[in-house]
């Protein structure tokens, strides 16, 4: 941690509060693409460039946390529709303070990304969990509690089931029945997989970041799936594992811990509280725990 470092991630909080959320995931995406592009035709193991969508511009910093941040600091204020609204940009808001609680977020969210880091890996190589991923978790948990009014899994209506939300309030309405998110789980599944297993870690950003990117049309109306959640674990399978089999297995795995997630801290909620970043967090130490132990060996897959 830098004064530099804190400087830069209140600039970038603020910049990613003034675009919104998911506009700023997405470009996390595009300048992830742009990284591994670099790595794989200049240079593979000398470039730095990742430090910018992972570190200064990273999900946890700039890149969508603050965005979060703002959007349920704006609602509260009753200057934004919803606190789980992280398409529209908090520039167009006209208030200087909600751009500030994102510069705010992004000092958190970096400082909290550098207490994440300090945890033993489980593994040579092999961090304990994805650090943005577990910091843009924490991060939303301390917003939920500094401006949402719903607690920490939301407040279920009378005469509804706490796992049965309706259409109104689901995360993803077009990607919610079982049909859906096992094709798309298995689909992306098998392409993160065959990026990682082709191309190694330089493969899994790209999965990472072609799904990301892809988050561009969704700002716009289109109803594109969010899959980031299953690429990136997917592709680290790949890699691990040397199977696309096993990726396939794994996009499955984690399609369904995503609605999971969706289904305990958002759906009811009244501030978002990210799925896709709760299921790579935990993903990662599930997966990672498995290539530690030698899992993949044990049980290898032909293809």
């Amino acid at each position: 941690m830098t004064a530099l470092g804190l400087l830069v991630a209140f600039g970038g909080g603020i910049f990613g509060a003034a675009i919104g959320a998911l506009p700023a995931f997405a470009f996390v995406g595009i300048l992830t693409i742009a990284g591994v592009a670099i790595q794989l035709a200049v240079a593979p193991a000398a470039t730095d460039f990742f430090g910018i969508p992972f570190g200064v511009f990273g999900p946890h910093v700039g890149g969508f946390a603050s965005g979060v941040a703002a959007a349920a600091y704006a609602a509260s204020k009753g200057k934004l529709d919803s606190g789980r609204n992280i398409v529209t940009a908090g520039m167009g808001l006209n208030s200087p303070d909600v751009l500030l609680v994102g510069g705010i977020f992004g000092i958190v969210g970096y400082v909290i990304c550098w207490g994440v880091a300090m945890v033993p890996d489980v593994g040579p190589g092999l961090p304990w969990t994805d650090y943005p991923g577990m910091s843009v978790v924490i991060s939303a948990f301390i917003v939920r509690f500094l401006w949402g009014t719903c607690g920490l899994c939301g407040k279920t209506p009378e005469g509804e089931r706490f796992f049965h939300p309706t259409d109104a309030t689901k995360w993803l309405v077009f990607q919610s029945s079982f049909g859906q998110i096992a094709v798309i789980g298995i689909g992306v599944g098998l392409l993160g997989g065959w990026l990682g297993v082709t191309y190694g870690t330089a493969g899994a950003l790209l999965a990472f970041g072609i799904a990301a990117a892809s988050l561009l049309f969704l700002t716009v109306g289109v109803l594109t799936p969010v899959t980031h959640h299953i690429a990136l674990p997917a592709a680290i399978v790949g890699v691990a594992s040397g199977s696309i089999l096993w990726a396939g297995i794994a996009g499955l795995v984690c399609a369904f811990v995503g609605e999971f997630f969706a289904r305990v801290f958002l759906d009811r909620g009244d501030t978002h509280i990210d799925p896709p970043a709760c299921t790579i967090a935990a993903m990662t130490l599930v997966f990672n725990v498995l290539t530690s132990i030698g899992f993949w060996a044990l049980l290898p897959l032909p293809v």
